[in-house]
């Protein structure tokens, strides 16, 4: 299914807050698209504000880049994301159907999450995705 860049934001934010409701969380959607986060979550007297990405797998695992882009009439832009103004990444994958979470706090530029196993059974260092399933 081809998706222009918006819907796939859209069916990120849609998969999130599905996954975070089976999880037993209420969830919250921010009244403007200029918050730094998609959904905040509620569950157990404590809020969580969550940054939602659609990412698709390139050879075995997903790559979140630490960056917010946009495009204008000026063209495409792009800035770090301030990790102090988000407790979660939620990255949905569309080729496992599958949520992911991790907290930005410790990612550099970059985070990469391991969907399949490397070529060279390589475990030491790799992130892998069935880690990164809970909140």
């Amino acid at each position: 299914m081809n998706h222009h860049t918006k819907n796939k934001g859209d069916l990120g934010v849609a998969k999130a807050f599905c996954d975070l409701v089976e999880k037993g969380f209420v969830v919250l959607f921010p009244a403007t698209e200029h918050a730094p986060f998609d959904l905040a979550a509620y569950k157990d007297n404590r809020f969580i504000r969550i940054q939602v990405k659609y990412r698709r797998a390139v050879n075995g695992s997903v790559q979140i880049p630490m960056k917010s882009w946009w495009a204008d009439v000026n063209g495409s832009h792009g800035k770090q994301i301030d990790k102090s103004q988000i407790d979660v990444f939620c990255v949905y994958c569309p080729d496992t159907d599958r949520c992911y979470y991790f907290k930005p706090e410790n990612v550099g530029k970059c985070f990469t999450i391991r969907i399949a196993t490397p070529k060279n059974n390589q475990a030491k260092g790799v992130n892998f995705a069935e880690d990164y399933t809970e909140t």
